[in-house]
């Protein structure tokens, strides 16, 4: 049976890699140059946005459904280093480190100590809760979603804004709201069941990844090409023609292919666009503004938050649609590369990003002055070639429903699944192979297959 996957970044390469295994051919089309998806723009050498691993047990359990070696995780230690700008900083151990947690709780008065073991202990209750349904097993129905808001709803405080569950003073409370970026949420409009993220960080800990997330989406092109999946790079969906509930065809830059299984794993606007269907009305998240930097000398590996002076007034500023004037800085360390990154509002004016991008430098200097011999800025405007608007997540999930994604299938249509960090479950790499995956799983009649987590389908 012919298939055809749209997309060549992770959600993309692991469907692609699912359908091959079950003796489909498969084509895949791309509209960047090379596979990757958002990791995939600016350097060629660089990953243009994730950076670190998380649920690293996702990695190793595709490592053995392709019968590869297992991965090779270095644990971030510690996970994040923090730094405010009165110069106090914070950097927080994974729970599975012994004493990690007295290490943590040290360098924290009595008072923050028993705020963080608190919210520590609220953010794994919520995300434990909240797994069975929304990470470890198929787009819920709804009939899962009424037995999950019978068993759960409460604990999940629906009518608490994620801004007053997390109170923890001064110095931790932006610590705690920073987590609900991570699914492109503004943090003060968030609502406080996306606490839970928290847990993914600080229960499971940041893995390094040997050779860095590029690399491995390199590596699994190699592993679809090997298996005969024919990858068309450089070639953008138009259209996408439909007949009798089904799709048939899509119109590119490079003519028209013809399928019988259908894949998109592009933003989930983008599909509704080929559809001919009306785009989500829903605001859109978080997106970027990023650098990066070539060094003079290697920093070894590591990854910083340097807190602006408010970080109420950085969020402000990205409502109104303008870049922060004081922004919340990321910096990943890489031997003798680095990434900068600050969120930025969707569709913002950017009239002159080299000028943001010193500007940005002149900040980080400031605060870790670090040995830059090039760099290469990338704005929402970039991030927007694989994201509707440059929202890195697609809409924004807040209020009660916010957090819902869309499912695999599209209504009407029988043989299509969009899978991807804009759809069931969520943004991020390991979140997004399991979109591809099981996605790609479902059109096959295949097995929920939950990828080394937890098998709640049943």
């Amino acid at each position: 049976m012919k298939a055809v996957v749209i997309g060549a970044g992770f959600a993309g390469l692991a469907a692609a890699l699912r359908l091959a295994q079950a003796g489909a051919q498969v084509t895949v089309l791309d509209a960047l140059e090379r596979p990757g998806g958002k990791a995939a723009l600016g350097y060629a050498d660089f990953s243009s946005g994730p950076t670190v691993v998380t649920m690293p047990q996702v990695f190793g359990a595709l490592h053995q459904r392709l019968a590869w070696p297992a991965p090779v995780l270095s644990p971030a230690r510690p996970t994040t280093m923090y730094h405010a700008l009165d110069g106090r900083t914070f950097s927080p151990e994974a729970p599975g480190v012994p004493g990690a947690l007295d290490a943590t709780l040290a360098q924290l008065t009595p008072e923050e100590a028993r705020g963080y073991q608190r919210l520590l202990h609220r953010s794994r209750a919520l995300y434990e809760a909240a797994a069975p349904t929304f990470l470890f097993a198929p787009p819920p129905d709804m009939g899962a979603l009424v037995r999950y808001g019978l068993r759960h709803g409460l604990e999940a405080s629906p009518l608490t804004p994620l801004r007053r569950l997390v109170q923890n003073g001064p110095f931790l409370t932006p610590f705690w709201l920073r987590f609900a970026t991570y699914l492109g949420a503004d943090p003060y409009q968030a609502p406080a069941v996306l606490h839970n993220i928290a847990w993914v960080e600080l229960g499971g800990g940041v893995w390094h990844l040997h050779g860095g997330l590029l690399k491995l989406a390199e590596r699994l092109a190699a592993e679809v090409r090997r298996l005969g999946v024919h990858v068309e790079h450089g070639t953008q969906v138009q259209h996408l023609h439909t007949q009798g509930g089904r799709v048939v065809a899509a119109h590119t830059s490079r003519g028209v292919t013809t399928g019988a299984l259908w894949v998109s794993a592009a933003d989930h606007h983008r599909t509704a666009a080929w559809l001919g269907q009306s785009a989500p009305r829903a605001p859109l998240g978080v997106s970027g503004f990023a650098l990066q930097l070539r060094l003079e000398a290697d920093l070894g590996q590591g990854h910083h938050i340097f807190w602006p002076e408010d970080y109420a007034r950085e969020w402000a500023d990205i409502r109104r649609g303008e870049l922060p004037g004081d922004p919340t800085l990321y910096l990943h360390l890489d031997g003798q590369r680095a990434f900068l990154l600050v969120n930025a509002p969707p569709r913002p004016a950017v009239a002159d990003p080299p000028a943001y991008g010193a500007f940005l430098l002149r900040q980080l200097q400031a605060r870790f002055p670090v040995p830059i011999t090039a760099w290469h800025a990338l704005s929402p405007a970039d991030y927007a070639r694989t994201a509707h608007g440059g929202a890195l997540y697609g809409r924004a999930p807040h209020g009660l429903s916010g957090s819902l994604r869309p499912g695999w299938r599209v209504r009407g249509l029988t043989n299509l699944a969009q899978v991807g960090g804009t759809v069931f479950p969520g943004g991020g790499v390991p979140l997004s192979m399991l979109s591809g995956w099981n996605g790609a799983g479902a059109l096959l009649g295949l097995p929920y297959d939950p990828l080394g987590g937890p098998d709640f389908s049943a």
